[in-house]
């Protein structure tokens, strides 16, 4: 197949959270939709429930904020404001804090 929808009809649900190491603060719950997955690149829905965490990127990705409200804050750097519509990369060595001040639901293709 040479086509794909990103559409999480297509997927089973998965559910996790963050490391208990890296939460700063809520209890958020991730839930993805991972559509494809081949040769290092992944890509897929992302949602997280409120709350934050600290993020460090070892990959390339891709992100399109499709509802919510969340807060992607670099160390050392810039505070971004993500809301439905935005779309941005992260690139690997980013540091930094992804807070979710309203569940936040994204597409992603990540390349490792």
């Amino acid at each position: 197949m040479h086509f794909t929808r990103l559409d999480p009809t297509l997927a089973q649900p998965q559910t996790a959270a963050p490391p208990p190491d890296r939460l700063i603060e809520g209890n958020p719950v991730f839930t993805s939709w991972d559509i494809e997955e081949r040769d290092g690149l992944y890509a897929g829905i992302w949602q997280s429930t409120p709350g934050a965490w600290r993020v460090a990127y070892e990959e390339w990705e891709y992100c399109r904020i499709l509802s919510g409200h969340s807060v992607l804050v670099e160390d050392g750097g810039e505070t971004h404001q993500l809301r439905a519509g935005d779309s941005f990369l992260i690139r690997p060595g980013f540091r930094g804090v992804w807070r979710v001040v309203e569940t936040t639901r994204k597409d992603y293709v990540i390349r490792t």
